[in-house]
């Protein structure tokens, strides 16, 4: 088996190829997830759907990435992972189109669905095939070039997406996959070769009860994450249900996957130190990207006004920074620097990014100050994303890639999903109290405060106003002011939690036993 495992390994032209194919496929899932944020208006104008409707967009989507990616190397041992990588692009180009010819709001989330049971896979098979195409001693640039899809793809989609909406319309998001699906499709077919131990299962062998527990499972999940706020968490019966199933899903996916012969996800992989470790990396690293990259965007539009594509362009450098960052890592890595001291300084560098956030928000801060908090977010993601994958990947050998990176995969979007759920509650819950807070200081007998509407009634009366209507106009102000301080507030909360939390794993990281990347690189020959 580890000949074969072996025999995977490419050379010269076929490697690059194959290189880029699988690239390209990641980028386009993780492009996809993000691109629709800021087209979600123009869709609900153009649809005639509410704001809860539209937001099923990126909902279900995700719900499609978080059900296929624990499947997918029990799919590509079933049908051979080159012909499921292909099926997997085909469908998501396929979906692509048809999400872009959608002609109600539930047609679109159908297709969106769809193409999220395509995209998931491409995203695990794509870090699989580049795994494999290069020798052990290689393996830390391979997860370098694959890191810049799944890092820079986030970052890419706003700006993107702004774009397009604002010159084109909003089917060409989707519209944009179908050239770059149907070459990857096509390299796949010529370039890509499966495995030879694909062992596939007859009909009666197939772990259907897996595949159902599972879909109930995580589909579940990664419903109530996205939408309880929303719906005001547990005081909503369809997210009470949802968290029911959620719990038994997983109990009994997981005692299901642990007494059947032939598992469709194999847990038993999880023994695996440096797996676990990484899995859990992978779900912080998750947090923090997708966290950051939904606060950042929401923070200046709502806050400061800025428009969909400024926001968006205001992370292309951390991004640019992040990119040129992969291969220094890579090489590090190669010359034996080891994993965990990595991990470690990427988080403090996360935490340096998060406090420096917390220390520059303000009703109305510049785009200038900005700009060096997120080159450390960029240069902190690239000491992260190499060396996590490296670590939880580097002792497993043959089918065992895939199922780990499968794993990673899926702990890394869950943690996304996760980030997202926590940081919209936290942010509804904290303006809350400091609105509270700030109001309750505002004593109307203050003379600063009187100072201050009678300032505003002046300013009113200046512009024609009759003297009751400048007050109620002045206190309106003041509402407003206080509640856009509140607002900042909990955005600064945010940040400071987000940087604490990443540098409360820096000592459980530097414990780790497995950052011995010269002795784990060689145990996968």
């Amino acid at each position: 088996m580890e000949l074969q495992q072996e025999s995977l390994v490419e050379y010269g032209f076929r490697r690059v190829i194959i290189t880029i194919t699988a690239v390209l496929c990641a980028l386009l899932e993780i492009v996809d997830t993000t691109i629709v944020n800021v087209a979600l208006n123009d869709m609900r104008g153009n649809l005639g759907g509410t704001l809860s409707e539209v937001s099923w967009v990126i909902t279900a989507y995700a719900i499609g990435n978080v059900i296929v990616v624990p499947m997918t190397s029990w799919l590509s041992q079933q049908f051979g992972r080159r012909n499921y990588f292909a099926a997997s692009i085909i469908i998501f180009t396929v979906s692509s189109f048809l999400c872009g010819q959608a002609d109600n709001i539930w047609e679109l989330v159908f297709f969106r669905l769809i193409q999220g049971f395509g995209g998931g896979a491409l995203l695990v098979t794509a870090q699989t095939l580049i795994t494999e195409s290069y020798p052990p001693e290689k393996r830390g640039i391979a997860q370098a070039i694959y890191g810049l899809g799944v890092i820079v793809g986030p970052t890419l989609g706003p700006p993107l997406g702004g774009y397009i909406v604002d010159n084109y319309s909003w089917p060409y998001i989707f519209y944009i996959n179908i050239p770059l699906g149907v070459i990857a499709a096509l390299l796949t077919v010529e370039f890509v070769r499966s495995p030879k131990f694909a062992n596939k299962k007859s009909a009666s062998e197939i772990d259907y009860w897996g595949i159902v527990l599972l879909a109930i499972a995580v589909g579940s999940l990664q419903y109530v994450l996205e939408r309880g706020q929303e719906d005001d968490w547990f005081n909503d019966e369809i997210i009470v249900i949802l968290s029911i199933s959620t719990v038994l899903g997983f109990f009994f996916f997981i005692w299901r996957e642990l007494t059947y012969p032939n598992p469709i996800v194999n847990l038993r992989v999880l023994k695996n130190g440096n797996l676990s470790v990484g899995t859990v990396l992978s779900f912080i690293l998750g947090f923090g990207l997708y966290g950051s990259t939904f606060v950042i965007p929401l923070y200046t539009q709502a806050t400061l006004g800025w428009t969909a594509t400024q926001s968006g362009m205001l992370m292309v450098p951390a991004a640019i920074v992040t990119a040129m960052m992969m291969p220094i890592v890579g090489q590090l890595l190669q010359r034996g620097a080891k994993q965990q001291y990595l991990v470690a300084i990427g988080m403090v560098a996360f935490f340096i990014y998060s406090y420096w956030g917390y220390l520059i928000l303000t009703p109305d801060t510049g785009k200038d100050a900005f700009f060096n908090m997120l080159i450390v977010r960029g240069i902190g993601l690239g000491l992260l994303f190499v060396p996590i994958t490296t670590l939880a990947l580097s002792t497993l050998k043959g089918k065992e890639i895939g199922e780990g990176a499968a794993f990673t995969g899926m702990m890394r979007q869950l943690g996304g999903s996760f980030g997202v759920a926590v940081i919209t509650t936290f942010i509804a819950r904290q303006n809350m109290l400091h609105r509270n807070d700030l109001v309750s200081k505002l004593d109307i007998n203050n003379p600063a405060v009187q100072q201050r509407v009678e300032g505003l009634q002046r300013n009113f009366l200046g512009k024609g106003m009759t003297p009751e209507v400048a007050l109620k106009s002045g206190y309106k102000i003041l509402d407003l002011t206080v509640s856009k301080q509140a607002l900042v507030m909990s955005y600064m909360d945010v940040f400071l939690y987000l940087g604490l939390m990443f540098l409360v794993c820096v000592p459980f990281v530097l414990w780790t036993k497995s950052g011995k990347s010269k002795v784990d690189t060689s145990a996968v020959h």
